[in-house]
């Protein structure tokens, strides 16, 4: 559920109100009577978890050049010779 802000034209108070989407929005003060008003603010979004950054997600060019590599490098390995 958001957190709305809303401002008294009247006395100046701010407040929080936890709020549905689909409520009303608030329009007096309980202070003074006054009009509210819904204040814009700085929303927080926090990404937590894995698959959030460019590194949990992998291309699929990326997974068969990595495919590549190894098979390649194997083939270099058995090249060399054994001491």
């Amino acid at each position: 559920m958001p957190i709305y802000e809303y401002e008294c034209e009247g006395c100046g108070k701010r407040l929080e109100v936890w709020q549905k989407i689909t409520d009303e929005p608030l329009a007096t003060c309980e202070s003074c009577g006054g009009k509210l008003h819904k204040l814009i603010s700085q929303s927080s979004f926090i990404l937590k978890g894995t698959g959030w950054y460019v590194t949990d997600y992998a291309r699929k060019e990326r997974k068969e050049t990595q495919k590549e590599d190894s098979g390649s490098s194997g083939t270099q390995d058995s090249g060399k010779e054994s001491s």
